[in-house]
């Protein structure tokens, strides 16, 4: 398998480099590409300063991190494609479970599960946020999914492409699961460790997204 990883960034000079240099030491990613959405930070300067033939840095305007997955997605060469946030929240370390998982009879998607593994507590709101809408797309999509928020989605490069994403902010990851789900393809869930963090730490993520989220899961039911 030839792995394409996207990690979007966003203002995360304190942890970007690390993220990096983590993917580049796990060894599964045939590349990986960096896009700066227009970070005001040093992030840029971080970024550049991790050497490796494996990445690839793009800069682009402020648009969130559906834009910059979606112009990521333009520029990946792998078969298959992965989501890597750049603050520390997934280890890297764990992409080898969702690879391995491919190898699989009949299993063309993989999602790593944050509450099916090792993890840190949770900020409540966000948690009951993540029940939610996962008992939503369960419900409307007929599935069972412990984490269909998860950033660790291992999706075939063509299929992620078919998916004609069109999300901007944090509600590409409902997008990207029930486009999924409409093309009739089963999620494979793996366990994966998760350490979250706080507002002050720089979580980004709020209940507004939430809401968000909601109506596209909603929509693409309907549409």
């Amino acid at each position: 398998m030839k792995l394409s990883v996207i990690v979007p960034v966003y203002n995360e000079q304190e942890t970007v480099d690390l993220v990096l240099k983590k993917l580049v030491k796990e060894g599964s990613a045939s590349e990986i590409i960096a896009v700066d959405d227009g970070s005001t930070d040093n992030t840029w300067k971080k970024i550049k300063k991790v050497k490796s033939k494996k990445i690839q840095a793009f800069q682009k305007e402020n648009g969130g991190k559906g834009s910059a997955v979606r112009y990521g997605l333009k520029k990946v060469t792998g078969d298959y494609v992965l989501i890597q946030d750049a603050d520390l929240e997934y280890d890297p370390v764990d992409i080898k479970y969702l690879v391995e998982a491919t190898k699989k009879d009949k299993v063309e998607v993989v999602y790593g599960s944050r509450f099916i593994g090792p993890h840190s507590n949770l900020l409540f709101w966000h948690r009951l946020g993540n029940s939610l809408l996962n008992f939503f797309v369960n419900i409307l999509y007929n599935t069972t999914l412990s984490d269909m928020e998860t950033c660790y989605k291992l999706v075939p490069t063509d299929l992620m492409k078919s998916l004609d994403l069109k999300a901007n902010k944090f509600d590409l990851e409902p997008e990207i699961t029930c486009k999924i789900l409409k093309k009739g393809v089963n999620i494979f869930e793996v366990p994966i460790s998760y350490v979250g963090r706080s507002f002050e730490e720089g979580k980004k993520i709020t209940w507004k997204d939430g809401f968000s989220a909601l109506w596209v899961i909603v929509k693409l039911k309907i549409a």
